[in-house]
């Protein structure tokens, strides 16, 4: 049976402004500069103004964004709209207050003044640059597709992550070719060769002795490496030196040279590559914090943010077509041209509030870890989580969460990820807050002074962090130690 009733509801909804402006705020600057560039790009009622003189502007505590002149005389004289039917009016749109709000940047560079630009580089992807090197053998067409499938099939690590079998079936279903086990696995020696060495290898012994057979400069060391990895892998894997000694009957030295030329291996040589391309691209710092003698200076770089303006044309345009009666037909252009300056205004606008936003929180940041930006010492670093600064900059913790997200900090220490500064506190055995940050820090120095003989276990861990004032447990030792890609006391052991 159907009811009808008389239900109240309370929802929030974000405003369309609110949430261009939630997602322009999670932009770190590179994305933001494409950003931006995109939105002139698709609205001809935005243009940038001034943008051969972009810079990185220094703000005060006591001040934002500073706005810059806009010729306000050329819009003082607009007249009424002549006929009740409009919608609008010239001065209710444009009037000589909103004017100077559309400025974001002020630009002080001389014109004479030098801009130098970093250059990125975008670096070759991991299976074209295999791919290449498949012309650079002599294989038939079979080949050089079985060569294709095999390189297609690698992980990001390098290795083979599919089985021999699985290859032909691949080959039969999608090439139409058919492909016994060895043909294959010809095709995957021959690609075992390329460079990097080790590519291809279908686990980590096999990759390993790749590289160790491959080497040109081989030596007694070498050999004794690929005797220990191709029948003592799974006592070299587990660290059982002593079992090593006794099996293969060598000495301790020799055991240590073999132990060291292993290591020099690579043993993710699909990195190799993309590491070039990462290293390639510059990271660009949203902010910089500069020490001037104990006076803590925070910068907004605004070098990828242009100085942008609503477009004269279209300005004048609106106040043409808005000022005497149309045809329908001009009055679709006239609603045309309104939205578009309203789109480009509500742009320019949720770009200053960006701008605003990212500062006032950063320098929160700042003042909060005050300390360590006058030191660099992590175990001045005071717990911080987003609910603090949310609090400080009366901001909703999702907004604090956006800007911490993918932005970058300049300081005398080096350029570091925002999100890096924020942890969570713990009580010492004296009663006073620490950094989680600061407990890593110590749990680190502690096993980088270890004997590596003997590592520490967590165990051991537990109670030397405990002498130190740290009460933590044995699996707290464990989280943290694995947070920081330490490996277990038995992985660590060296002769």
């Amino acid at each position: 049976m159907l009811n009808q009733k008389l239900q109240q509801r309370l929802l929030q909804k974000l405003s369309p402004q609110q949430v261009l402006v939630m997602r322009l705020l999670q932009e770190p600057i590179l994305s933001l500069d494409q950003r931006i560039k995109q939105e002139i790009e698709e609205n001809p009622a935005l243009e940038e103004a001034g943008a051969d003189e972009d810079e990185v502007e220094t703000m005060d505590e006591d001040s934002t964004i500073d706005s810059i002149d806009s010729d306000e005389d050329e819009f003082n004289e607009a007249e009424p709209p002549a006929s009740a039917e409009d919608e609008f009016t010239f001065e209710d749109y444009v009037d000589e207050e909103e004017i100077p709000e559309y400025r974001l940047v002020a630009n002080n560079q001389s014109p004479d003044e030098v801009t130098r630009e970093i250059p990125i580089v975008s670096g070759i992807s991991f299976q074209d640059f295999l791919i290449s090197q498949i012309g650079l053998n002599q294989l038939n067409d079979k080949q050089y597709i079985i060569a294709a499938t095999i390189i297609g099939n690698l992980d990001e690590s390098g290795y083979l992550c599919r089985e021999i079998p699985a290859l032909a079936d691949d080959l039969a279903f999608n090439q139409a070719i058919e492909a016994s086990h060895d043909e294959i696995l010809e095709v995957l020696k021959i690609v075992q060769t390329f460079d990097p060495p080790g590519i291809a290898a279908r686990n980590l012994q096999e990759c390993l002795l790749i590289q160790l057979e491959h080497k040109p400069d081989r030596t007694y060391a070498t050999d004794l490496a690929i005797i220990i990895l191709r029948f003592y892998f799974d006592e070299f894997s587990k660290k059982h030196y002593d079992k090593i000694l006794q099996k293969g009957n060598i000495s301790e030295d020799e055991l240590r040279e073999a132990i060291a030329e292993i290591q020099t291996m690579n043993p993710k040589p699909g990195n190799t590559i993309s590491e070039v391309a990462r290293d390639s691209q510059y990271v660009v710092p949203d902010f910089l914090i500069t020490n001037n003698d104990g006076i803590l200076e925070l910068t907004l770089n605004t070098r990828y943010t242009p100085e942008l303006s609503l477009n004269r044309d279209y300005i004048s345009m609106l106040h043409e077509y808005g000022s005497a009666k149309h045809k329908s037909a001009e009055k679709d252009a006239l609603t045309f041209i309104k939205q578009k300056l309203d789109s480009a205004r509500g742009f320019i606008d949720a770009i200053k509030q960006r701008q605003e936003t990212l500062y006032t929180t950063m320098k929160a940041i700042m003042e909060y870890q005050r300390e360590y930006f006058l030191t660099g010492d992590d175990t001045r670093l005071r717990p911080m989580i987003l609910k603090d600064i949310a609090t400080i900059v009366s901001l909703d913790i999702s907004t604090i969460s956006r800007v911490a997200n993918s932005k970058y900090v300049q300081t005398p220490f080096g350029t570091l990820l925002l999100k890096s500064f924020f942890s969570e506190s713990m009580l010492n055995t004296e009663g006073e807050e620490i950094s989680t940050r600061e407990i890593k820090k110590i749990l680190s120095d502690t096993i980088e002074a270890e004997s590596k003989p003997k590592p520490l276990t967590d165990d051991e861990l537990m109670a030397l962090l405990k002498e130190k004032g740290y009460n933590i447990a044995r699996r707290t030792i464990a989280k943290y130690r694995k947070q920081l890609n330490i490996p277990v006391a038995r992985l660590r052991k060296e002769l």
